[in-house]
């Protein structure tokens, strides 16, 4: 039910796979190989880059923006601290970077600054950039993870490796501690005031809790690294307001170049075909007027005008119908009965709106029916179609097109796991975002094919 040929693909993202059953030997063997993983290594590099890039953070925002607020009591802080707020984009694409890097975490990219005209209109769309004072509160809460957090991580690090190395320490440097009974010990570790660790077997039981200590650090590196994910993911993406926003201005854009399309093809089909025939109309008459003064018979050139204007007349009503049905100023049940009964493949309609929708709805579910029909009718090898038009809660309609045909409109890309919907399905969903709508395929191989659109009843809010 798709047309293969000439129009574009549309990738879908395949579903995840179901998580496999951990075992209580799968968690031994993760807990054994973790500190040799390449992951917990990369995490606590991105710990260690954090707190180096979280002192600089803090000074940045000490001075630049404190700094910048005071300055503003004169004109000239003003667009200094513009320009420091808008300097928190640039820590989040570092540390967007980064998460990528050295935390296998994509974090998607915000939408880019865009500034009123203007001087004064650039000072407004500084100050309230709201992804760049998200960018700054992601700083001042890393300067808390990062800095404090990451000190603290780094010492418990450092001093884990210490503790699970002290025997070499304790053999190579052989360190000695004074009793107050000046009493020399060989310990390099004392607790209280007379337990002093200076025996083989207490050296390695020491040693024993910083390799316990190796084995444990890995999660709570991968904890710590885990805070860090969730608060770019926080702060440092798009926020659900961006992605709307980002996803109208495509359909929008999608139904500028669908109209543009629709424009050019018009012009072509008036320029090749309609106005062709009406200048072979006019120099038919142009001849009968010249026959009719030499006294001849222009019988036959007027019964050809009269052909062709019949003709052009019939090629126009096409081209009106293409852009707006006339059957569709009854109501669109009234233009799908006048659709369906021109499909070569029997159709079953049914169509229940109590509230009748809007024109550019009307038109919109027009054509995509009369759409998908065609594809059923080309390439689903169908012998019954069901289409219904019915209402979905209080302020949406839903359009469903079913075919018992050969399916296959979801096909699977070769070698890469993904789905792809071929043909002029994308374009129906293109069409369907364009008014705030969704698109829904559900065609296995060997059918049945079931294409739900649906569609706000009042259009795009």
């Amino acid at each position: 039910m798709s047309d293969m040929a000439a129009l574009p693909t549309l990738v879908l993202d395949p579903e995840p796979e179901p998580p496999s059953e951990a075992t209580p030997a799968s968690a031994l063997r993760a807990f054994l190989t973790a500190p040799f993983r390449a992951r917990v290594w990369k995490e606590l590099g991105y710990l260690i880059v954090a707190f180096g890039l979280g002192c600089l953070a803090v000074a940045y925002l000490f001075v630049g923006v404190g700094g910048g607020a005071y300055a503003s009591i004169v004109v000239l802080g003003i667009p200094i601290l513009a320009g420091v707020i808008l300097g928190g984009r640039l820590w989040g694409r570092v540390y967007r970077g980064l998460c990528a890097l050295l935390l296998d975490t994509a974090v998607p990219e915000p939408p880019p600054f865009t500034a009123r005209p203007g001087f004064l209109g650039w000072l407004r769309s500084a100050f309230t950039d709201r992804t760049a004072w998200r960018a700054l509160a992601f700083l001042l809460i890393h300067s808390v993870l990062g800095v404090v957090i990451g000190w603290v991580m780094l010492i418990v690090v450092a001093m884990t490796g210490f503790i699970a190395l002290s025997p070499i320490v304790w053999v190579v440097f052989n360190p000695q501690n004074v009793d107050a009974d000046g009493v020399s010990h060989h310990s390099l570790v004392q607790f209280g005031d007379n337990f002093y660790v200076e025996t083989w077997p207490g050296v390695l039981a020491f040693a024993a809790l910083g390799v316990i200590g190796c084995f444990l650090l890995p999660w709570l590196i991968r904890g710590i690294a885990w805070l860090h994910r969730v608060l770019a993911l926080w702060l440092l993406s798009p926020t659900v307001r961006d992605l709307r926003v980002a996803e109208l201005e495509q359909s929008r854009r999608a139904a500028v170049e669908d109209s543009t399309a629709t424009l050019r093809r018009l012009e072509r089909d008036l320029h090749d075909g309609t106005q062709a025939r009406l200048v072979s109309i006019a120099m038919m008459l142009g001849r009968a007027e010249e026959r009719i003064s030499s006294g001849g018979d222009p019988g036959d050139l007027i019964a050809q005008a009269r052909n062709g204007s019949k003709e052009a007349l019939t090629e126009l009503r096409e081209l009106v119908r293409g852009i707006h049905p006339p059957a569709l100023d009854l109501g669109l049940e009234p233009a799908l009965e006048t659709l369906v009964a021109r499909c070569a493949i029997p159709v079953e309609l049914r169509v229940v709106l109590p509230v009748r929708p809007s024109p550019a709805i009307e038109t919109i579910a027009y054509f995509s029916v009369a759409e998908l029909l065609t594809n059923v009718v080309k390439h689903a090898a169908a012998t019954q179609v069901w289409v219904a038009v019915l209402p979905s809660g209080t302020n949406s309609l839903v359009v469903s097109v079913r075919d018992n045909g050969q399916g296959g409109a979801l096909q699977p890309m070769e070698g890469r796991g993904e789905i792809i919907v071929v043909g002029g399905l994308s374009g129906l969903a293109a069409r369907a975002r364009s008014v705030d709508g969704s698109l829904l395929v559900d065609s296995p191989v060997g059918g049945p094919t079931v294409v739900t659109m649906t569609l706000p009843i009042a259009g795009p809010q």
